[in-house]
């Protein structure tokens, strides 16, 4: 995915990869909606959004170069993903910050400079990003856990054998108990029946932009990836659902269909921001 060579002077910049950061199309690593991935950034929330370039300079020092440019990004990432070489050199008038590490692994590097490595910090200069570790549980992985779900969906859904119709009140979670012991300790589809009820909050008042994201799904289907605080949820319109939990370290927990689920994200496909 290399896009430009670096000239002469450590000033320049080897482009090896690059993302958008859009409301509909933004890395959830960095946040559960739009605003917040703009905020981890130290950048304002702007409505048509920003390319992000990762890239080394003449040492060897991993960048991130944001760009206002979000077209010359888009065709550069779907030309790349074409398997077609694409070179990706904005206009210096697009660039919109400097920020020194990467928020994401990028798992190749520049050629005829030094291992990628973190620039030499001077004053006033913010840290530098790092990708989220994967040897601890948090809101960055849950939601990265999420982002999986939805990238092998079918793989995750064969997981599920057909459950009976659930329970008319409610939808019931697959493998969820048929009922609470008194005293007992919160189980693990407390934290669903929050998200499901937070869910369903969002259709009365609208979260902020990018909280619910939609993408085609085929066969008249949409995928809809949602956050909130704690939690995390991945589901078809004509299927079934997953959620994540802060709570329960690595744990998918299926939601099975049932009558007010379609509702549900029927619902949250309306009001949800969709890639252009």
């Amino acid at each position: 995915m290399a896009a430009t060579e670096p000239a002469a002077g450590d000033d320049s910049l080897y482009v090896l990869t690059a993302c958008l950061l859009t409301p509909a199309r933004f890395p959830s690593v960095l946040g559960d909606d739009y605003p917040a991935a703009c905020a981890a950034l130290g950048l304002a929330p702007y409505e048509e959004g920003y390319g992000l370039l990762f890239g080394q300079d003449g040492l060897g020092a991993r960048w991130t170069v944001v760009i206002d440019d979000v077209s010359l990004v888009a065709v550069a990432i779907a030309s790349w993903d074409c398997g077609m070489a694409y070179d990706l050199s904005p206009d210096e008038s697009s660039v919109v910050a400097g920020l020194p590490g990467w928020p994401l692994p990028v798992a190749t590097q520049a050629p005829g400079v030094p291992d990628p490595h973190d620039p030499a910090p001077e004053e006033g200069d913010p840290a530098p990003l790092t990708p989220p570790s994967g040897d601890v549980w948090g809101p960055a992985q849950r939601r990265l856990g999420a982002d999986e779900v939805a990238l092998h969906w079918n793989e995750w859904r064969d997981r599920i054998a057909p459950a009976p119709a659930p329970a008319p009140a409610q939808e019931r979670p697959a493998a969820a108990p048929a009922a609470a012991v008194p005293g007992a300790a919160p189980g693990p589809y407390t934290g669903v029946r929050r998200a499901l009820e937070e869910l369903r909050g969002y259709l009365e008042e609208p979260p902020p932009v990018g909280r619910v994201r939609s993408g085609f799904a085929g066969e008249g289907a949409r995928t809809i990836r949602a956050d909130g605080p704690g939690w995390s949820l991945v589901a078809r319109t004509d299927d079934m659902a997953f959620v994540l939990l802060d709570d329960l370290p690595r744990e998918v927990l299926p939601v099975t269909r049932g009558p007010q689920l379609p509702a549900l994200l029927a619902g949250l496909d309306a009001i949800a921001v969709r890639p252009s």
